[in-house]
């Protein structure tokens, strides 16, 4: 799945044209390295997101094309 797909689907970022521009701008990094929208993620990768102030990073634990935004955290988990 591209990395725009899962930001959204995962809820980590709310739209995904916010997920593109951020990938454009080059803030967010898959396993240490700058990453483009286009980059297929999958279970294991480690995603480090900066807008603003706010630094989030997560390990990617599942890929699915959708799911339940109850059950959207249950696709990554926080790292510290």
């Amino acid at each position: 799945m591209r990395l725009d797909k899962y930001l959204k689907v995962s809820r980590l970022i709310k739209r995904r044209t916010v997920a593109n521009d951020a990938c454009d701008a080059g803030k967010v990094i898959v396993n240490g390295k700058i990453a483009r929208a286009s980059y297929d993620v999958k279970e294991g990768d480690v995603i480090e997101i900066t807008l603003g102030a706010r630094s989030v990073k997560v390990c990617v634990t599942a890929v699915k094309e959708t799911v339940r935004k109850e059950d959207a955290s249950g696709m990554y988990e926080a790292v510290i």
